[in-house]
């Protein structure tokens, strides 16, 4: 009884550690995007809106968007697991951290931006996936996607990428700067993702998040 449960405290620890590195990865790639100077994300353009709005980071504001998504999942029938809850505050987090250690700069160069926004996006949908696999509970915006993908039936590029439009508008409207890069990653990145879920052979709408009850 003893060695089971130290076992799956074992394995729970392994998957924790495995969530907290699919979010390091979807951070690196978010700020990789940032720093290629060709215009913000779509959820970073929001992002960004909300920081000339409000006296906060780019993390922070990552936060805010979070658990405000987080809210509204709720009401789709989205599980809050412990992974929910860690994403919600630690991709923030990295972002801000990968961001202040200064390891990757500004370009001006086209070309070599959009090696790094295509280098972004690689990061972002592997990470993404990573964490999602981990089916402690879908990240804010992995949660709607998840949602909306199970609710209406359609391809999670269609979904994500609607998405992305959404925030793109919300964010354009509060001032984030939007750029070539904007549409190349609200075209983009839902296909990036899909090709991840492809190669690890991963089926999103059929994850069986755990909620933190069942945790329990």
């Amino acid at each position: 009884m003893e060695i089971n449960i130290k076992k799956e405290i074992n394995t729970y620890l392994f998957v924790l550690f495995k969530l907290m590195g699919g979010f390091f990865l979807a951070a690196l790639g978010i700020v990789f995007m940032i720093k290629a100077n060709l215009g913000l994300s779509p959820w970073d353009v929001l992002h960004q809106g909300i920081t000339k709005v409000m006296p906060i980071t780019m993390g922070q504001a990552n936060i805010v968007v979070g658990i405000i998504v987080v809210i509204s999942s709720v009401f789709l029938g989205v599980k809050i697991g412990i992974g929910t809850i860690l994403n919600t505050i630690f991709i923030g987090i990295f972002i801000d951290l990968i961001t202040m250690m200064n390891i990757i700069s500004f370009v001006d160069n086209l070309f070599i931006g959009i090696v790094m926004l295509v280098i972004g996006m690689v990061f972002m949908g592997l990470g993404t996936c990573i964490y999602l696999s981990c089916e402690l509970g879908c990240g804010p915006r992995d949660g709607l996607m998840t949602a909306l993908t199970r609710i209406t039936k359609k391809p999670v590029k269609v979904i994500r990428t609607t998405i992305e439009v959404c925030a793109l508008i919300c964010g354009w409207l509060l001032g984030g700067y939007v750029g070539i890069g904007t549409i190349i990653t609200a075209i983009g990145l839902g296909y990036i993702i899909q090709m991840w879920c492809k190669i690890l052979k991963l089926d999103i709408a059929v994850l069986n998040h755990r909620s933190i009850i069942e945790d329990i």
